[in-house]
């Protein structure tokens, strides 16, 4: 298993949470994709390594900003 963390910006509610989630979780190898509003904190568990770039292009999908924390 490999676990990535990053940092979003501009998320502010259960809606943005669930914006992001959906968008990661549609990457191949992605596990479990936990994100918190309030810290800003994404994490993704995945059973193979997904690309910074892969997740980064999700969450911009989304319409967020990330960076790998």
């Amino acid at each position: 298993m490999a676990i990535s963390e990053y940092q979003v910006t501009g998320m502010s509610c259960g809606h943005c949470e669930a914006a992001v989630r959906g968008e990661v979780s549609q990457l191949a190898g992605a596990e479990d994709v936990q994100v918190s509003a309030k810290t800003g904190r994404l994490t993704v568990t995945a059973s193979a390594a997904i690309s910074d770039e892969d997740v980064l292009a999700a969450v911009d999908e989304a319409g967020y900003t990330a960076t790998r924390a």
